[in-house]
């Protein structure tokens, strides 16, 4: 049940309306309540591989529980049946919810659903979602800001539509002007862009954070510098996806991993291993 509060009305999920919202990047608890509202309302839920299966259990009881995610290497669904699916689901009535892992605007293709909807006619709501970039890298004790290390932080994308390294990155114009550059669904070409980063002018010793199942009990992270990925290190670590990767100093501030009173992270740092 969603809490109340004083003068506080929750919005009404109405028929035919598709809600894109965001998950958040693992960890149950960092569902928003606008997301939880609609995990309640909806009549259909689809949702992709990212999505932990605990959040799901929070919708209707006679929901339509639908996948619609992507796995490397199995067959799914285009991004234009994907955007059909919603479609057709909302002309027959019903509360669509499109629930993606972390923010449905965040390399999660929320805006090209958005512009699909709106060319079919169908109303839809946009509910932002905590993303891995920000909330995963929290979660191993990295900020993505720091005032001692950066004024300024780049998210990336690791691939494009074709599966390659997106051609549109301006690598020495990143390299010079972004202290700390994180990167998405990288793991399959990161040492390509080690490399590219390198030959730009970044140091080869500069830390580089690989956050595994970031926001979950099984999280990992594995440090190491741009050199060592480029030279092929960490590369099997950084393909257990799902992998947000990290570049810059405030990889190495103070080791703040400690704060997961559990203990659940576990760092490795220049082949060595340790307890967060």
């Amino acid at each position: 049940m969603l809490p109340s509060a004083a003068g506080l009305e929750w919005p009404e999920f109405l028929p035919g309306w598709v809600w894109l919202a965001g998950a958040g990047p693992g960890d149950p608890g960092l569902v928003t309540l606008h997301t939880l509202s609609a995990l309640q309302q909806a009549d259909v839920v689809v949702h992709d591989a990212l999505v932990d299966p605990r959040i799901l259990n929070w919708a209707r009881g006679d929901a339509a529980i639908e996948f619609a995610g992507k796995r490397a290497g199995q067959p799914s669904l285009k991004q234009a049946e994907v955007s059909a699916l919603l479609v057709e689901r909302a002309r027959h009535g019903r509360r669509v919810l499109r629930l993606k892992g972390g923010d449905p605007f965040v390399f999660g293709r929320g805006g090209e659903e958005a512009q699909d909807l709106l060319a079919a006619g169908i109303p839809f709501r946009i509910i932002p979602g905590i993303t891995a970039g920000i909330g995963g890298l929290a979660y191993a004790g990295i900020p993505v800001t720091h005032r001692d290390t950066n004024h300024a932080v780049t998210f990336l994308t690791g691939h494009d539509r074709s599966g390659g390294i997106p051609s549109g990155i301006d690598w020495p114009a990143i390299a010079r002007s972004s202290p700390v550059i994180v990167l998405y669904m990288a793991s399959k070409h990161l040492r390509e862009i080690a490399g590219h980063l390198l030959a730009a002018g970044r140091s080869s010793d500069e830390p580089v954070a690989i956050v595994c199942r970031a926001t979950l009990p099984d999280q990992q992270i594995v440090e190491t510098t741009l050199s060592r990925i480029a030279a092929g290190d960490a590369l099997e670590a950084a393909a257990m996806a799902p992998a947000i990767i990290c570049i810059g100093n405030v990889v190495r501030l103070p080791a703040m991993a400690g704060w997961i009173a559990q203990g659940a992270a576990i760092c490795e740092i220049d082949g060595k291993r340790r307890t967060g």
